[in-house]
């Protein structure tokens, strides 16, 4: 894929850089806390298994039910963003979420839950919606840093698992806001709903009021052509294993921990924003990269990493055991993971995957500058669909194989299949675009003769 030289999209106003930074502080700001709010139940999943005693297949649907809701909206949010702007768009999705947040609180059975992280799931959207929002406001030499820094919303994952923990601890057993709301868990629901409230505001009242909108008279079949290209749905394969993967393992992480390594709740949501604050807060690293560097070097490096790392993390524990002729036996090749180094590969995970989600939009503004908001809708979407699945992916392939580091078996595999097809992708058009070059190759006896 030779990058394209196109203009910058319809709507870019280099001229006004104090509107593009506006746009690009709220939507990030605003992105982090929904995607706080959509994967709060990586953590609040724990005490609610509790309560309500679910079986872990059961608890890995109410995680998955979010991911899946704030996946499927993604292609029609930032299509409509093109066409109305980003600045309604995002604000629509924080009240959508906010209200699904506070009812939260109140769900006393399993059925409730799921229907409710279903809901709060509309939050996951607001990635699709901000990409494009930004790519409209932002010059194309600085496209890739900037989508890269309004992705670093991605840390918003890791603040549940800060504040959760404590919050869940130390307000057991009160009452708050009048007696309405039960300590606990049930708290940090309600706290996520007041300060989407006031995001909300804060975004409609600060952000540019004329926004640019480069879809607003494009038709819908002109919006959706692209995505007749192989190319848009191999870009969506890369982003199942940077984003899709990232989002499963950000809500998986902590039973992990707590079921494999025996740590309480508290160390588990510490650990795992270890591997989420390199995952995230890389992105604008991997942008800046992928400006310099080009995004197809960049996926190549960061896939070998994802590789390896997945590689060793998925080797399960154990040893030989050996039977000699006199009915004795003997153990050799001991392997066991330990909790450091487990730890230590998951942030070298991590940070390949934050800086691979940037180069994987990185390709979108240069190959469709002006359907952002539809390719990278659909991208995002099918990203989001991977993290949706992957959850019960884990927690069946556990239950079938016994391993605990089958989930890393899975992300093995997938890594493995985009790396693949990168790689022959890469080939062919090398191919195509020199044939002379394949010619000679494939005849090194005559080439070197007519030398």
């Amino acid at each position: 894929m030779s990058t394209l030289t196109a203009a910058a999209p319809a709507g870019t106003e280099a001229a006004h850089p104090a509107g593009a930074r506006r746009v690009l502080w709220l939507s990030t700001a605003a992105f982090t806390l929904m995607f706080a709010a959509w994967l709060m139940f990586g953590i609040l999943g724990v005490p609610i298994q509790k309560e309500l005693g679910l079986s872990d297949p059961q608890l890995a649907w109410v995680s998955a039910v979010a991911v899946l809701n704030g996946s499927l909206w993604r292609l029609p949010a930032g299509m409509l963003t093109d066409r109305v702007g980003g600045r309604k768009v995002m604000t629509v999705l924080l009240l959508a979420t906010a209200v699904p947040a506070w009812f939260v609180a109140h769900a006393h059975g399993y059925g409730m839950i799921l229907g409710l992280a279903f809901l709060v799931g509309f939050a996951g959207n607001s990635f699709s919606a901000g990409i494009a929002w930004n790519a409209a406001w932002q010059p194309r030499e600085h496209q890739g840093l900037a989508l890269g820094v309004f992705g670093a919303g991605n840390v918003g994952a890791s603040v549940t698992k800060f504040i959760g923990p404590p919050l869940v601890a130390g307000t057991a057993g009160a009452a708050w806001f009048g007696g309405s709301v039960e300590g606990g868990w049930r708290l940090v629901p309600v706290i996520y709903a007041g300060l989407l409230l006031v995001m909300a505001g804060l975004l409609w009242f600060g952000a540019p009021r004329h926004d640019h909108k480069p879809g607003r008279s494009a038709s819908l079949a002109s919006q959706l052509a692209p995505l007749r290209q192989l190319r848009v749905w191999r870009f969506s394969l890369y982003y199942v294993a940077f984003f899709g993967a990232y989002v499963a393992l950000a809500a998986w992480l902590p039973k992990y921990y707590v079921d494999n390594f025996g740590v309480d709740l508290t160390v588990a949501g510490l650990l795992t924003a270890l591997y989420i604050f390199p995952a995230s807060l890389l992105r604008p690293v991997g942008g800046w990269f992928s400006d310099r560097l080009g995004a197809r070097r960049v996926m190549y490096w960061t896939l070998a990493v994802m590789l390896g790392a997945a590689g060793v993390l998925m080797m399960p524990d154990g040893h030989l055991v050996v039977d000699h002729a006199d009915g004795s036996h003997s153990s050799h090749l001991t392997y066991s993971l330990g909790i450091v180094p487990f730890t230590v590969l998951l942030v070298v995970l991590g940070s390949a995957m934050g800086i691979g989600k940037a180069a994987v939009y990185k390709h979108i503004p240069e190959y469709f500058p002006e359907n952002v908001g539809s390719v990278g809708g659909l991208v995002g979407m099918l990203g989001g669909l991977g993290g949706f699945l992957l959850p019960p992916l884990f927690a069946y392939t556990k239950a079938w194989t016994g391993f605990p580091t089958s989930t890393f078996f899975v992300l093995f595999v997938l890594v493995a299949l985009c790396a693949v097809w990168m790689h022959l992708t890469v080939v062919r058009m090398l191919h195509d675009g020199s044939p002379e070059l394949a010619h000679r190759l494939e005849s090194a006896a005559p080439a070197v003769a007519a030398h």
